[in-house]
């Protein structure tokens, strides 16, 4: 009897010591100095010319606290051009002209530290000049990569915010030229979209590129990653800073994965809390040794499988790290509405491993689990986020 006991008490102890540590490791978490700015895009447009392109758009700013001010003193935009071949010749300027609410631009383009107060905003316009031969033919994509700092009581950080300019689009699909491939019991057909981004809106896309060939008792999917990047989760790895439990962690999985890295581990700590993810890996470790496996991405939550580390999207988003989407139920239903068709957001991969992350009502899963299991969006740069699933017989 005074070994159960002596065991009983061991446990509690241990137990405890785990739940102080839990408290400790979200306390810390919440706790850490942060800065309170948001960053937006706002309207861009393409002006496109002979020799030059002109691109213009703005960026703003925004501090959502009551209380404290915080400095930017810096603010830069780094434009990378993706072409359709040597780009080289292509001559590539930019402008940032601040446009603070109450204070005046200087002529030669300098960006002044400036302080956003509590529950202000200020605001800048991008512009960029492409110069070149060919530029029709060449262009692709612009990637702006917006790098600002913050000032205040949290000390002294770089903040990086890319924004996806799209400088070709195709054509939506002609219904009488459509090339529908033959499935189990059913059709479908991948639609090509230019490059998606945070400049994007979803109802749009949806409605500019698959509405021409969609038909009553079609299903329009949206893969989960295009999504995520117009819903903007995505970040740099340079913004996130991993911490010991991350850098830890992380190396217990398996060397393909997101979060084999200290910095896709730790995104995952920073949405779902450091504790959560502890107790799901001790737990899925002490499970895995007896056989169950599986068990931390359940515990862990959806984005544990989601997230794609760094090379896990297209470019520029392979230098990104990209979460899962936000509320992909309300998505669905919102855009089922709009269109009038069933919409999914799934997750396919070459393996035929189909996740449909969420479907508006009505939808025949099992139809959908057929049909996407080949993968006719494919994993690669077909740009075709965008699949329908047509019934047959």
């Amino acid at each position: 009897m005074s070994l159960l006991n002596t065991a009983a008490a061991i446990a509690g102890v241990a137990l405890g010591v785990l739940a102080l540590l839990l408290l400790w490791l979200e306390a810390r978490h919440r706790l850490r100095p942060s800065s309170p700015l948001r960053f937006k895009a706002g309207s861009w447009s393409v002006s496109p010319g002979q020799q030059e392109w002109q691109i213009e758009g703005t960026i703003s700013i925004e501090n959502p606290h009551g209380q404290m001010e915080v400095f930017v003193p810096e603010l830069t935009v780094v434009p990378t051009l993706l072409g359709r071949g040597e780009l080289s010749g292509i001559t590539v300027t930019s402008r940032v002209e601040p446009q603070h609410p109450d204070e005046e631009a200087r002529n030669d383009g300098y960006w002044f530290a400036y302080i956003v107060k509590g529950h202000k905003r200020t605001q800048a316009l991008v512009r960029i000049s492409l110069k070149g031969e060919g530029l029709e033919n060449l262009l692709d994509t612009l990637w702006v990569d917006v790098h600002w700092w913050n000032y205040g009581p949290f000390g002294r950080l770089l903040r990086r915010n890319g924004v996806l300019v799209p400088l070709r689009r195709p054509q939506p699909l002609d219904p009488a030229q459509a090339r529908w491939r033959q499935g189990d019991r059913c059709q479908v057909l991948a639609v090509p979209t230019h490059l998606l981004g945070v400049l994007d809106n979803c109802e749009d896309v949806l409605r500019q590129y698959a509405g021409p060939v969609l038909e009553a008792g079609d299903i329009l999917t949206i893969a989960e990653s295009p999504l995520a990047v117009i819903q903007g989760r995505y970040q740099h790895p340079s913004q996130v800073v991993p911490s010991g439990l991350a850098r830890q962690l992380c190396r217990a999985f398996h060397p393909t994965s997101s979060l084999a890295t200290a910095c896709g581990l730790q995104t995952l700590i920073d949405v779902v809390g450091p504790g959560r993810v502890l107790l799901a890996w001790l737990l899925g470790s002490g499970l895995k040794v007896l056989g169950v496996k599986g068990v931390f991405y359940r515990l862990a939550g959806d984005q544990a499988r989601l997230i794609d580390d760094v090379t896990g999207s297209t470019p520029p988003y392979d230098q990104t790290i990209v979460l899962g989407p936000e509320n992909p139920a309300a998505v669905v239903e919102s855009m089922a509405r709009a269109l009038g068709h069933g919409v999914a957001v799934v997750d396919v991969n070459d393996l035929g491993r189909v996740k449909v992350l969420a479907a508006s009502q009505g939808c025949d899963l099992a139809l959908l689990e057929r049909a996407l299991r080949p993968n006719p969006a494919g994993n690669a740069n077909e740009r075709t986020p965008l699949v329908v699933v047509r019934p047959g017989h």
